[in-house]
């Protein structure tokens, strides 16, 4: 697939602004692909101009822009080209994608000990266009309005505070405008422990194989949790804004952790089966509190381009430091 330049990225931003995205994704085909459609919402400042969508699909059923039909053999190299803008247009597409297997775009795993699946997105750094059409680079923001249809066991969790609609049917809240890699769903038999705190709902989820280590680390991991928002909200002086804030330990992640707004996602190897040590605990502790940080430093300002990816990782890595110094029982973090 084709990379996009920083100079590509620049012409597309000065040309373009992303109003919405609406994505409906159907989980409940089977174990190897999942039907997206997505309706994306944008205007163009040059009538009559071209750009691109991004779209990395398993097959192309249908696309239309502003009404008029396109052919889905356009889509070449991950990218489908948009001719003759108007000034305020909607894009749909339905498609059929496939689930990965590396951590990357939308993962499927199955759990071993129970032989039960799990699905979750880490869209980092450009595996959006796997999952839904979009305009992925980093400062082309958009609220997302989510639905997901999947099996009538599962959970589904997101961005936005998730409510099952009907038999198999989530619909998630509207959320803020986000960066399309901070996009995420996670869906599955989770089992999951709920709190409150500040007013903020709390969830943290783990596959039913490890509902005894999830109980068993609750406690520390709300108390990390809920001190590090007291902390952050009176040393930043802005309010967590994205509504409820989960923390979903996954399968087979390839990272240790995903600062996904209102959905965080940790390696599960983070809810220690056996006795944990001391350094053990402050290292998921500052995990914690080092993701909850990009809620301000990443996830509400956002850099427009990777080449400050750095900035964003060293102010959180700081901040999670400084937190549990300052608010925790570790206070030689």
């Amino acid at each position: 697939m084709r990379s996009l330049t920083l100079a590509e990225a620049r012409e597309r931003s000065s040309l373009i602004t992303v109003t919405s995205y609406a994505v409906e994704l159907d989980l409940d085909q089977g174990a190897e692909v999942f039907g997206s459609r997505t309706t994306v919402r944008f205007t163009c400042d040059e009538l009559g101009a071209a750009t691109w969508v991004d779209l990395k699909a398993h097959s192309v059923e249908t696309i239309s822009l502003n009404g008029e039909p396109i052919d889905p053999d356009a889509v070449s190299d991950g990218r489908l080209p948009l001719h003759r803008l108007a000034a305020d247009n909607e894009l749909v597409v339905a498609a059929t994608m496939a689930y990965s297997h590396d951590g990357q775009g939308l993962h499927r795993a199955t759990d071993p000990a129970d032989d039960r699946d799990y699905v979750y997105g880490h869209l980092f750094l450009d595996a959006a266009p796997s999952v839904f059409a979009c305009f992925d680079q980093p400062d082309l923001k958009a609220p997302y309005d989510v639905t997901v249809r999947a099996p009538l066991d599962w959970t589904v969790l997101g961005n936005g505070a998730a409510t099952r609609t009907a038999p198999g049917t989530w619909t998630l809240a509207t959320t803020k405008p986000l960066a399309t890699y901070f996009v995420t769903v996670c869906a599955g038999p989770y089992v999951s422990v709920r709190d409150e705190h500040d007013g903020i709902p709390l969830g943290i989820h783990a596959r039913t194989s490890l509902r005894e280590p999830l109980e068993r680390h609750a406690a520390e991991l709300f108390d990390v949790t809920k001190r590090s928002f007291d902390y952050f909200h009176g040393l930043f002086g802005i309010r967590y804004p994205f509504g409820e804030y989960h923390q979903v330990f996954v399968p087979e992640f390839n990272a240790g952790a995903m600062e996904n707004p209102g959905c965080v996602t940790f390696r599960d190897q983070y809810l220690y089966r056996g006795a944990a040590t001391r350094d053990e605990l402050l290292t998921r502790a500052n995990t914690v509190s080092h993701e909850m940080s990009h809620m301000w430093f990443g996830d509400i300002v956002t850099m427009r381009w990777w080449d400050d990816l750095w900035l964003n990782e060293s102010f959180a890595e700081y901040m999670s430091h400084r937190a549990l110094v300052d608010a925790t029982e570790y206070t030689d973090a």
